[in-house]
């Protein structure tokens, strides 16, 4: 042993994850320690020191315990490093060779691997270190492909493949199930009623910390002794807005389970992929739900078309369902700051950008007030009144718009197929041109570019048609639902934003008979979600004979485009 091994301390590491624990208690961080600690008495190593990864996995090196190890060794702090065998320090036969061979020589570092009969002192118990990385390789990657296949087993059986109840559940002691927290849930249904009622996850999120109301990790930590990664006692009620949207799109709150909705590449990547929800295995009532289906439909359709604040605080109730009837862009709000509030006004998103593309489409956000509760009054009145009546009406209409909409569709779908069969002998005629020499190797790979790409954007196209069209043969008339609905609200006073969200779907404006008069008639469509547009929205509308002047108004928002 040099001088600077007796003077540099003794790193004894000591490593554990999850799949080690099929070894038993041979690989326990105790039993670890105990045999460096001997081994460094033994052999009196000058100060010996623990460096621990407890819940580490041995195919990565991103593990806090070791890396304060490296810096503490490039630090020159370090001239011993010692495990219990060479699976301790890594499971990747390239980087665990790589530290022992390069890495560690290079800072005059000894590293031992007892059970292994590994010193690099010694060049004689080096030999075979190669194949024992080998094999340790082998072991995770065997481990990772047996835990795949027990994990998609478990997911295509309709099983949690969580290992932490959800915020707002707790696990059922004997069945192990999702059962409703009661105390958590309240929360959950109360952020859900705040985003209905307009308010975004930051509001949310600033209510709920002011409020004092414990974050999702602190109260499992409180409640039932659970820790998490992401637990901060020092700041138990730090809601932020990006755990209140992941709640708000969470279906496990519908009573839904979704499997395989992300995946790593493989047992050396663990970056988290996600899947877009066609490719998940979705199971429907798996366990108590906490929010309703009409309350996620609104809360959805509030999420869809997010609003940002204006500087006057408030928020354009009608963001994303006002359109323009000659364009269909959406209508943007102007709000008064140098007048009443009653010069609010929405004018045309086109209009706005280019003057010459459509018109002005004004309508005062009062006026329009006015005319959708009237409507909506009208329209929950009938289906109150004379529900079967209401029913037929709507099933008749439903049905031929939506054999008009499949028939579209299924024209588009046939066009997309023709076309790729085109692309495929076109791509035949240009390769056996290539291959006879007809055209150059240059020539092939600047035409066959550009039908590449039209190829993989028909080839992603054709599934997602077929799919819309599916969906539409699956539609199925919400008459019913609306009926529910109108039946439990008899006595709509005021128009708020939960109910624009629930009953309606989107407002279209036209263009007024006369511009900017003060009697001309001017038609409001509106649309309900589920039966669409009922009856005639024709209004006989007072407006001012014209509109405030550009420097008069503040644009509050600028909602979506129209899809």
């Amino acid at each position: 042993m040099n001088q600077s091994n007796q003077i540099r301390k003794t790193a004894l590491y000591c490593r554990l994850s999850q799949d080690d624990g099929i070894e038993g208690d041979s690989n326990s961080i105790q039993n670890q320690k105990a045999i460096l600690q001997k081994f460094a008495e033994d052999h009196h190593f000058p100060s010996p020191c623990f460096y621990v990864d407890d819940g580490f996995s041995g195919g990565t090196f991103q593990r806090p315990a070791f890396q304060k190890m490296i810096s503490d060794m490039e630090n020159g702090e370090i001239g011993i490093i010692v495990t219990k065998d060479l699976s301790r320090l890594g499971r990747n036969q390239l980087h665990t060779g790589l530290y022992i061979e390069e890495r560690f020589p290079m800072f005059g570092v000894r590293y031992i691997a007892i059970n292994d009969n590994v010193d690099t002192d010694s060049s004689e118990s080096n030999d075979l270190m190669p194949f024992k990385n080998l094999f340790n390789e082998w072991f995770i990657r065997d481990t990772s492909r047996k835990i795949r296949a027990v994990l998609k087993a478990k997911a295509e059986r309709g099983e949690r493949l969580g290992t932490r109840a959800p915020y707002g559940y707790r696990k059922d002691p004997g069945t192990k199930k999702l059962i409703v927290d009661d105390e958590a849930a309240a929360i959950v249904r109360r952020i859900f009623a705040m985003c209905a009622s307009g308010s975004g996850p930051s509001q949310i999120a600033r209510i709920l910390k002011k409020e004092q109301i414990l974050t999702p990790t602190m109260y499992a930590y409180t409640r039932y002794g659970i820790t998490h990664t992401c637990l901060d006692t020092a700041h138990p009620y730090n809601w932020s807005d990006s755990a209140i949207a992941n709640l708000l799109e969470n279906e496990i709150y519908l009573g839904n389970t979704i499997n395989m909705k992300h995946s790593s590449r493989s047992y050396k990547d663990k970056r988290r992929v996600e899947h877009p929800r066609e490719e998940c295995l979705v199971f429907e009532n798996t366990h108590p739900a906490i929010i309703t289906r009409e309350v996620w439909d609104v809360v959805q359709r509030v999420r869809k078309n997010k609003r940002r604040l204006t500087k006057m605080e408030e928020q354009n109730k009608y963001s994303g369902l006002v359109f323009c009837a000659d364009c269909g862009s959406n209508m943007v709000l102007h709000r008064a700051h140098t007048m009443s509030a009653s010069y609010n006004h929405f004018t045309c998103r086109t209009y706005k950008k280019d003057g010459e593309a459509c018109t002005g489409h004004y309508i005062r956000e009062c006026v329009l007030d006015e005319v959708v509760l009237e409507d909506l009054r009208r329209v929950t009145a009938m289906a109150r009144e004379h529900p079967e009546k209401f029913a037929a009406y709507i099933g008749s209409r439903q049905s031929t718009e939506l054999q008009r909409e499949i028939r579209r569709q299924e024209k588009e779908l046939a066009a997309m197929r023709k076309r790729k069969a085109e692309l495929d002998t076109i791509f035949k005629k240009l390769y056996e041109d290539s291959v006879l020499g007809r055209i150059t190797t240059e020539q092939f790979q600047m035409l066959s570019g550009s039908y590449t790409e039209e190829q993989n954007q028909i080839a992603a196209g054709i599934p997602q048609k077929e799919m819309d069209i599916q969906r539409l043969r699956e539609t199925v008339s919400g008459t019913d639902g609306f009926l529910d609905r109108a039946k439990r609200y008899t006595d709509i006073a005021e128009l708020t934003l939960e109910l624009l969200r629930l009953f309606i779907e989107k407002i279209v404006v036209h263009e007024k008979e006369v511009k900017w008069s003060k009697h001309a008639p001017q038609t409001v469509e509106i649309y309900y979600n589920g039966i669409g547009y009922v009856g005639s929205g024709r209004q006989d509308v007072e407006e001012a004979p014209e509109a405030p002047e550009p420097q008069q108004t503040q644009d509050t928002e600028k909602p979506r485009q129209a899809s």
